[in-house]
């Protein structure tokens, strides 16, 4: 999965470090690779201001800093946001990454280092993050919403005001497929065979009570249905406002 340019373009990166020549190199070198909004910090105190005011999507930050170490600058960011941070050091102690870690660094790159191998380390993770947020979209994409009812189908709940709703598990099937079909029309023996999967016998009471059932607990004014519409002489929908 290649990452999408757009989404490279739209981040904000910051970095941190004393060094004016690795801040414009890594900046020279970022720019080629997509990224557009580069902030540059060469104090630790100044990069923690910087971070607050343009909230950055991802932060490298040098431990080895004139006025406080870049651990101390790590944990302060953390203090007030999770975007991650990728530690820059000239020191390869296995100690110093652990601690890095351990305290909420996404990364760790000695010097010397190509400033290529930076910009390709957060692009795979833009890609990581790009591809996690399209998941997440297929899961919000079993969402079902009308009105101030939302119907989760990964986790089988019903909301009605944010409160949840209780459903018996054919209340639920029947309102979950009603939401999936708004705003058409389906007969008592449709909507009976699309439910209990089996022939229908003429069981028009069985349907009824399970309307009126869910229009009890859906329905503001169940006697005055907005969501679940009876048409007369063809039967049931759910009425939603596109």
């Amino acid at each position: 999965m290649l990452v999408d340019i757009k989404y490279i373009e739209s981040k904000k990166i910051l970095i941190i470090d004393d060094e004016e020549e690795i801040l414009d190199l890594l900046e020279i070198v970022l720019r080629k690779e997509g990224f557009r909004h580069i902030y540059k910090a060469s104090l630790g105190y100044k990069g923690i201001e910087m971070c607050k005011s343009i909230n950055p999507d991802l932060i490298v930050l040098d431990i080895m800093l004139p006025d406080i170490d870049g651990f101390s600058v790590c944990q302060e960011i953390r203090s007030f946001t999770m975007a991650p941070i990728f530690f820059l050091s000239a020191r390869e102690e296995d100690v110093d990454r652990i601690v890095g870690l351990s305290i909420g660094a996404d990364d760790y790159i000695t010097k010397p280092f190509s400033p290529k191998e930076v910009a390709y380390r957060m692009k795979a993770f833009f890609r990581r993050d790009q591809y996690l947020r399209g998941e997440l979209q297929s899961v919000r994409s079993k969402l079902y919403r009308f009105g101030d009812i939302t119907i989760n189908e990964k986790s089988g709940e019903v909301l009605k005001n944010d409160t949840p709703l209780s459903l018996t598990a054919t209340e639920y099937q029947l309102l979950l497929f009603l939401a999936k079909n708004p705003n058409q029309v389906f007969s008592k023996s449709s909507l009976y065979e699309a439910i209990w999967n089996e022939e229908y016998y003429g069981s028009d009471n069985v349907i009824m009570v399970h309307i009126r059932h869910l229009r009890e607990k859906i329905e503001d004014d169940p006697s005055n249905p907005k969501y679940l519409i009876t048409v007369r002489g063809l039967g049931y929908k759910l009425n939603i406002k596109e």
